[in-house]
């Protein structure tokens, strides 16, 4: 069974992953009635068939053992991408990680305009930062116009550069605004 396609019967049966059969048997019971397609209230097909499913799994012994391995697996996977979830402590750390790969892409163009694409290793080395995690990132700034791929890698685009360069210029006004607070003025004057 495919982890993508895993489906949770105990949670399709509303019951814990350690009820007896009898439990299982219990509430298998209730919902086929409410599901059984005869049923013109709330019939369902598709969901009739996964609930008998699920139920012939867990009901027997065997196929139970090597449910609950997937299934084992299953729940491995969705706690690591909820530590991966919480890892990102704030969106301000992805605002960072493209921010220096726009920099890291503007400054290449800068250097050569002829040949300004950078490979997936090298973004991955200037950045510090594992392939797997900027995915989302390079997928993101492509998605909005600010990186192109060529064929030597991806390459900084002339909207990305006035981002890099609007980018910069937010950050000289955040980093003018304490000088200007200490001096008596407000933020934004000046």
């Amino acid at each position: 069974m495919a982890r993508r396609d895993f489906v949770d019967f105990y949670e399709l049966l509303q019951v814990n992953p350690r009820a007896e059969t009898e439990t299982i048997s219990r509430l298998y019971r209730h919902l086929a009635k409410r599901y059984h397609p005869d049923n013109p209230d709330t019939g369902n097909r598709e969901r009739f068939d996964l609930l008998c499913e699920a139920f012939e799994t867990l009901s027997n012994p065997e196929k139970r053992a090597a449910y609950d391995r997937s299934y084992d697996g299953a729940v491995e996977d969705r706690i690591r991408l909820l530590d991966e979830a919480l890892a990102i402590h704030t969106r301000d750390e992805d605002v960072a990680v493209r921010d220096r790969m726009l920099a890291v892409l503007y400054t290449q163009r800068r250097r050569n305009v002829r040949e300004p694409a950078l490979g997936d290793v090298q973004i991955e080395r200037a950045l510090d930062v594992p392939l797997e995690h900027l995915s989302f990132h390079i997928w993101y700034v492509k998605e909005k116009g600010w990186i192109e791929r060529t064929d030597r890698g991806y390459a900084i685009t002339m909207l990305g550069i006035d981002e890099v360069e609007a980018a910069r210029a937010r950050a000289r006004e955040q980093a003018a605004e304490p000088r200007q607070i200490e001096a008596g003025g407000e933020p934004g004057e000046g």
